[in-house]
Protein backbone atom coordinates (compact mmCIF):
# COMPACT_ATOMS: atom_id res chain seq x y z
CA UNK A 1 0.00 0.00 0.00
CA UNK A 2 2.82 2.43 0.99
CA UNK A 3 4.07 1.88 -2.38
CA UNK A 4 1.09 2.37 -4.31
CA UNK A 5 1.08 5.98 -2.59
CA UNK A 6 4.37 6.85 -3.09
CA UNK A 7 3.99 5.71 -6.78
CA UNK A 8 0.84 7.83 -7.27
CA UNK A 9 2.45 10.88 -5.16
CA UNK A 10 5.47 10.80 -8.07
CA UNK A 11 3.07 10.55 -11.13
CA UNK A 12 0.89 13.38 -9.73
CA UNK A 13 4.69 15.06 -9.45
CA UNK A 14 5.54 14.41 -13.06
CA UNK A 15 2.10 15.34 -14.37
CA UNK A 16 2.35 18.67 -12.61
CA UNK A 17 6.30 19.38 -13.68
CA UNK A 18 5.18 18.21 -17.40
CA UNK A 19 2.24 20.88 -17.55
CA UNK A 20 4.18 23.95 -15.61
CA UNK A 21 7.16 23.28 -18.44
CA UNK A 22 4.74 23.68 -21.68
CA UNK A 23 5.61 26.57 -23.24
CA UNK A 24 3.40 29.25 -24.91
CA UNK A 25 2.48 29.24 -27.96
CA UNK A 26 2.11 32.12 -30.45
CA UNK A 27 1.99 31.35 -33.65
CA UNK A 28 -0.30 33.74 -35.32
CA UNK A 29 0.32 37.06 -33.34
CA UNK A 30 3.90 36.83 -32.12
CA UNK A 31 4.27 37.73 -28.61
CA UNK A 32 1.04 37.96 -27.25
CA UNK A 33 -1.97 35.92 -26.24
CA UNK A 34 0.45 32.90 -25.34
CA UNK A 35 -1.70 29.49 -25.50
CA UNK A 36 -1.13 26.03 -24.95
CA UNK A 37 -1.29 22.83 -26.98
CA UNK A 38 -3.56 20.32 -25.81
CA UNK A 39 -2.30 17.15 -27.76
CA UNK A 40 -5.74 15.06 -25.79
CA UNK A 41 -7.80 17.57 -27.61
CA UNK A 42 -10.98 16.05 -29.46
CA UNK A 43 -12.86 18.93 -29.86
CA UNK A 44 -10.47 21.44 -32.45
CA UNK A 45 -11.67 24.21 -35.04
CA UNK A 46 -11.14 22.71 -38.46
CA UNK A 47 -8.09 23.10 -39.89
CA UNK A 48 -10.07 23.46 -43.44
CA UNK A 49 -12.35 26.02 -41.90
CA UNK A 50 -12.83 29.66 -43.03
CA UNK A 51 -13.61 31.96 -39.93
CA UNK A 52 -15.23 35.25 -40.36
CA UNK A 53 -15.64 37.34 -36.24
CA UNK A 54 -16.42 40.00 -34.89
CA UNK A 55 -15.63 41.04 -31.72
CA UNK A 56 -17.63 43.53 -29.48
CA UNK A 57 -14.96 44.96 -27.12
CA UNK A 58 -16.27 46.54 -24.56
CA UNK A 59 -14.24 46.04 -21.76
CA UNK A 60 -12.02 48.70 -20.14
CA UNK A 61 -8.33 47.44 -18.25
CA UNK A 62 -8.63 46.86 -14.65
CA UNK A 63 -5.34 48.73 -14.44
CA UNK A 64 -4.17 51.18 -17.18
CA UNK A 65 -0.63 50.92 -16.88
CA UNK A 66 -1.32 46.90 -18.01
CA UNK A 67 -1.93 45.76 -21.05
CA UNK A 68 -6.37 45.14 -21.08
CA UNK A 69 -6.33 41.52 -21.05
CA UNK A 70 -9.37 41.61 -23.47
CA UNK A 71 -7.32 43.31 -25.69
CA UNK A 72 -4.51 40.10 -25.24
CA UNK A 73 -7.65 37.18 -25.00
CA UNK A 74 -7.77 38.68 -28.91
CA UNK A 75 -4.51 37.57 -29.54
CA UNK A 76 -5.60 34.27 -27.86
CA UNK A 77 -8.54 33.43 -29.71
CA UNK A 78 -6.42 34.16 -32.53
CA UNK A 79 -3.53 31.85 -31.95
CA UNK A 80 -5.73 29.14 -30.50
CA UNK A 81 -6.55 28.97 -33.73
CA UNK A 82 -3.19 28.68 -35.53
CA UNK A 83 -2.66 25.99 -32.75
CA UNK A 84 -5.58 24.53 -33.90
CA UNK A 85 -3.99 24.14 -37.17
CA UNK A 86 -6.25 27.19 -39.10
CA UNK A 87 -4.09 29.31 -41.27
CA UNK A 88 -4.36 32.90 -41.05
CA UNK A 89 -5.67 33.45 -44.26
CA UNK A 90 -8.94 31.56 -42.51
CA UNK A 91 -9.08 33.89 -40.45
CA UNK A 92 -11.22 37.16 -40.95
CA UNK A 93 -11.15 38.77 -38.17
CA UNK A 94 -13.38 42.38 -36.86
CA UNK A 95 -12.98 44.34 -33.29
CA UNK A 96 -15.61 46.64 -32.84
CA UNK A 97 -14.08 48.84 -29.64
CA UNK A 98 -16.37 50.89 -27.66
CA UNK A 99 -17.46 51.61 -24.14
CA UNK A 100 -14.08 51.79 -21.65
CA UNK A 101 -12.44 49.46 -23.95
CA UNK A 102 -11.88 52.92 -26.41
CA UNK A 103 -9.25 54.19 -23.77
CA UNK A 104 -7.74 51.01 -24.68
CA UNK A 105 -7.08 52.40 -27.94
CA UNK A 106 -5.79 55.95 -27.44
CA UNK A 107 -2.38 57.03 -28.92
CA UNK A 108 0.21 57.72 -26.55
CA UNK A 109 -0.27 61.16 -26.72
CA UNK A 110 -3.70 61.56 -25.46
CA UNK A 111 -2.70 58.24 -23.08
CA UNK A 112 -0.06 59.69 -21.29
CA UNK A 113 -2.40 62.74 -20.92
CA UNK A 114 -4.85 60.82 -18.90
CA UNK A 115 -2.69 57.75 -16.95
CA UNK A 116 1.59 59.13 -17.13
CA UNK A 117 2.15 56.27 -18.70
CA UNK A 118 2.44 55.50 -23.14
CA UNK A 119 -0.51 53.31 -24.21
CA UNK A 120 0.08 49.38 -23.31
CA UNK A 121 -1.92 48.04 -25.60
CA UNK A 122 -1.07 49.85 -28.60
CA UNK A 123 1.71 47.27 -28.73
CA UNK A 124 -0.45 44.03 -29.18
CA UNK A 125 -3.20 46.07 -31.18
CA UNK A 126 -0.14 46.18 -34.04
CA UNK A 127 1.12 42.59 -33.77
CA UNK A 128 -2.94 41.97 -34.13
CA UNK A 129 -3.15 44.21 -36.89
CA UNK A 130 -0.32 42.76 -38.45
CA UNK A 131 -2.00 39.27 -38.06
CA UNK A 132 -4.96 40.90 -40.36
CA UNK A 133 -7.34 41.87 -37.67
CA UNK A 134 -9.28 45.24 -38.71
CA UNK A 135 -10.09 47.61 -35.87
CA UNK A 136 -13.24 50.26 -35.59
CA UNK A 137 -13.51 52.42 -33.13
CA UNK A 138 -17.06 53.89 -31.83
CA UNK A 139 -17.69 57.40 -32.76
CA UNK A 140 -20.40 57.58 -29.84
CA UNK A 141 -17.91 55.94 -27.24
CA UNK A 142 -15.51 58.53 -28.18
CA UNK A 143 -18.14 61.37 -27.63
CA UNK A 144 -19.57 60.93 -24.65
CA UNK A 145 -16.37 60.39 -23.47
CA UNK A 146 -15.27 64.27 -24.69
CA UNK A 147 -12.43 62.33 -27.18
CA UNK A 148 -11.80 63.26 -30.38
CA UNK A 149 -11.05 61.66 -33.31
CA UNK A 150 -7.12 62.18 -33.40
CA UNK A 151 -7.04 60.74 -29.73
CA UNK A 152 -7.01 57.06 -31.11
CA UNK A 153 -4.32 55.00 -32.24
CA UNK A 154 -4.01 55.53 -36.33
CA UNK A 155 -4.54 51.82 -37.02
CA UNK A 156 -8.33 52.22 -36.30
CA UNK A 157 -10.86 53.22 -38.64
CA UNK A 158 -13.55 55.60 -36.81
CA UNK A 159 -17.19 53.84 -37.15
CA UNK A 160 -20.57 55.99 -37.16
CA UNK A 161 -21.15 53.59 -33.50
CA UNK A 162 -20.34 49.65 -32.76
CA UNK A 163 -24.11 48.93 -33.50
CA UNK A 164 -23.46 50.01 -36.91
CA UNK A 165 -20.55 47.86 -37.32
CA UNK A 166 -22.06 44.66 -35.80
CA UNK A 167 -25.46 45.01 -38.12
CA UNK A 168 -22.96 45.51 -41.33
CA UNK A 169 -20.86 42.80 -40.00
CA UNK A 170 -23.14 40.06 -38.55
CA UNK A 171 -25.56 39.71 -41.53
CA UNK A 172 -22.34 38.83 -43.70
CA UNK A 173 -21.72 36.16 -42.16
CA UNK A 174 -19.36 37.25 -39.03
CA UNK A 175 -19.84 35.45 -35.76
CA UNK A 176 -20.35 37.76 -32.57
CA UNK A 177 -18.67 37.23 -29.79
CA UNK A 178 -18.30 39.74 -26.52
CA UNK A 179 -15.04 40.43 -24.83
Amino acid sequence: MKNLFVSLVLAIGFLQVGFSQQVGLDPIVTGYGKVFEIPEATERPDPNGEFKIIIDLVSGAEDPKQINRMVDNIARMLNLHGVGGVSVDNLHVKVAVHGGAVFSILNDAFYEKLYGVKNPNLPVYEALKSAGVEFYVCGQSLIARDMKTTDVWEGAEIALSMLTVLTKYVPQGYMLMRF
